[in-house]
């Protein structure tokens, strides 16, 4: 009986992502990540590629920290049965500039396939209400995460 619990113990630790601490909010952001990339149905090369950058850059990551970020976010995302539980830490962790930077990683990944969905659009707008985030904000955050995939400076984009 204890070989079996030294045997469970130790397969917790090899899993990946246990480098993070389960209440991480990194773990967080690649969670909801993954909810945005699995929104359509579809998670394409192209939002993976973008998922992989945005991470490593953002948090700064060699490579095999950021495939158990990855792997955790993944795991993570698969499990969850709502959105609270990874808003509800982001929003006490973060501070609004924070959460609407968040909001744009989230628009530049749905933004990385070249389409946008209607599922897509709704996840976001629930992920943002649970965060707090204005309409106004989330419009701005898309809009800035629109013309960053077409190359258009954010000055030429028209107000109207």
């Amino acid at each position: 009986m204890f070989e079996r619990f030294q045997s469970f113990l130790q397969t917790l630790k090899s899993r990946p992502g246990s480098d993070f601490a389960p209440d991480d909010s990194r773990i967080a952001v690649a969670a909801l990540c993954f909810q945005v990339m699995e929104a359509d149905g579809n998670i394409s090369a192209a939002e993976k590629e973008r998922l992989r950058v945005l991470l490593r850059d953002h948090y700064q990551l060699d490579e095999s920290r950021l495939e158990a970020l990855i792997a955790a976010g993944q795991e993570a995302g698969q499990s969850a049965v709502d959105y609270y539980r990874f808003t509800n830490d982001l929003k006490r962790q973060l501070d609004e500039a924070q959460r609407i930077e968040l909001l744009g990683i989230l628009w530049d990944i749905v933004y990385a396939d070249g389409t946008r969905s209607e599922m897509e659009d709704h996840v976001i707008w629930r992920i943002a209400d649970l965060l707090g985030v204005s309409g106004r904000d989330r419009v701005i955050s898309r809009q800035q995460a629109a013309a960053r995939a077409s190359g258009v400076e954010i000055g030429d984009i028209d107000a109207d």
